[in-house]
């Protein structure tokens, strides 16, 4: 697991865990928005579509099976990285079941917030800095061996997007504001929750 400072836990596993939970209802304002998805979640919601699992039950499997492409990676996880697959999930799915459905200016409001309460969720739980998210942690596995980040980024982005829109997924307008607006949000609240030792 990766080291922290034992005199900074009582500050950084609350902000994970509120990382975590933000990330998951702002998903779920997403997917009541109908406007289209981030491009992993167009897959988890594709393979909901075919299956009788709920989105958040195929966001821990998906992140329980990716966890295992880490071994043959080498990659460290974290007790982030644990929880990162266990508690977004069935966060996802509560906020689905209290969200109303949405349609006009309401939806709208709904796929820039969920942008917005990802990025705030990311810059938390990333900066408590107590493990990455599965998915995050492929993408360094292969940069690692001569993949460039933008290019395993890229390749894995597509790929599930590709495959969870020819599954039913949603694609469409909350898909390239994700793109476009998650890193410039995830970067702006990083840099005021951001518990990283100097060096990272």
């Amino acid at each position: 697991m990766l080291p922290f400072p034992r005199d900074r836990l009582l500050r950084r596993f609350p902000q994970l865990l509120l990382g975590l939970v933000l990330f998951g209802t702002g998903v779920a304002l997403m997917v009541r928005a109908d406007l289209g998805l981030s491009p992993w979640m167009v897959f988890h919601q594709g393979v909901s579509v075919r299956s009788s699992l709920s989105i958040g039950t195929v966001t821990v499997l998906t992140g329980l099976g990716v966890l295992l492409l880490w071994i043959p990676l080498r990659e460290r996880w974290g007790v982030g990285t644990v929880l990162n697959v266990l508690v977004i999930g069935p966060v996802l799915d509560a906020a689905l079941r209290i969200l109303p459905e949405s349609e006009g200016i309401a939806a709208w409001g709904f796929m820039l917030g969920g942008v917005l309460v990802v990025g705030l969720g990311s810059g938390l739980y990333i900066g408590a800095a107590m493990g990455p998210g599965p998915r995050d942690g492929v993408m360094t596995g292969l940069a690692r061996r001569g993949i460039s980040v933008r290019t395993a980024r890229t390749i894995i982005e597509v790929t599930v997007l590709g495959v969870g829109w020819l599954l039913g997924g949603s694609v469409g307008a909350g898909t390239l504001a994700f793109a476009l607006g998650i890193g410039p949000s995830v970067q702006f609240f990083l840099h005021r929750f951001d518990m990283r030792p100097a060096d990272h």
